[in-house]
């Protein structure tokens, strides 16, 4: 998934650690090779190369992820949208270039883009997908939180029931630390120059996934242009939100609403994060200064 995992946990002496490490890295691969876009073999890329109205045979796991974001797509009211993967590639943000594409982004800005939620169909029993129109998926807003959480049930199935795991600013943690206290996550200042703590939180058998504009992006027309889409605007968010950061039971869900309230922007997304009962952490942009706007346990 182009970045790193880690788990920090602590268990017997007697754990074959050479064997859970072997474990951990097979969940990840697992997750790369059905849901990368940057891989050419991969489920997700047999599926967005596939014709419209052809039933593409996917991983369950796969399918659980289109799933999810289907749902919270809905919940968010089109903030969060998994079917962007044309937008994603026009703006330079893809697997096939690395600058945006301006003849792409003016063919597809003026088309009327429907929710990936309108154009898709599942058919959970035989485990696979097809589209109605010509589209492609692009999971980078959700996967990497389901990839945490995989990592997490490879060490609830070896026992060990204290443990932190990451992928990327995606964590997931269950029980506590060594010396008995929770384990605290520092969420990180939206600066793109330097790495400090805006804010710390004690995580208690849930998952915390951040969003921002201030890691990957892109200079185009004489402007920063992050990597996160607005499927309502088909361009780049534009608001006055530096980064997001959500609590939830999973990680999967963290990541996606995380990204579904950085796209709704600082007036829609509290209130979209109250309706839905999640505990957020919103830091705007004023100026030269970060505000912080919490809501939930982030009070």
């Amino acid at each position: 998934m182009g970045t790193r995992y880690s788990a920090v946990f602590t268990a017997s002496a007697d754990l074959n650690l050479g064997l859970l490490d072997a474990v951990l890295q097979s969940a990840v691969d697992a997750v790369d090779r059905q849901m990368s876009n940057w891989q050419p073999a991969s489920d997700l890329s047999r599926f967005n190369a596939a014709e419209s109205g052809v039933w593409v045979a996917v991983a369950a796991d796969l399918l659980e992820v289109v799933e999810t974001g289907l749902e919270i797509g809905r919940r968010s009211g089109g903030a969060f949208d998994i079917g962007l993967g044309q937008l994603v590639d026009a703006w330079g943000f893809g697997p096939k270039r690395s600058t945006p594409d301006v003849d792409a982004i003016a063919v597809l800005a003026h088309l009327l883009q429907r929710p990936a939620t309108d154009l898709l169909e599942l058919d959970r029993r035989n485990a696979r997908i097809r589209k109605h129109v010509p589209l492609q998926l692009d999971l980078c807003g959700i996967a990497k939180g389901f990839g945490v959480d995989q990592l997490a049930r490879c060490l609830d199935a070896h026992g060990i029931a204290n443990y932190l795991v990451s992928i990327d600013g995606e964590l997931r943690a269950k029980g506590q630390r060594p010396d008995g206290a929770p384990w605290h996550i520092a969420i990180e200042r939206p600066d793109r120059a330097d790495r400090a703590a805006a804010a710390t939180i004690a995580l208690h058998d849930e998952a915390i996934a951040t969003s921002g504009d201030y890691r990957h992006w892109h200079e185009h027309d004489w402007r920063l242009v992050s990597h996160t889409m607005d499927p309502r605007s088909g361009r780049p968010v534009k608001n006055g939100l530096a980064s997001v950061s959500v609590l939830a039971p999973n990680a999967m869900a963290a990541d996606a609403w995380a990204t579904a309230l950085l796209v709704a922007g600082e007036r829609e997304g509290p209130a979209l994060a109250q309706a839905n009962g999640l505990d957020a952490l919103f830091i705007l942009r004023d100026g030269e200064d970060l505000l912080e706007l919490p809501i939930g346990r982030f009070v």
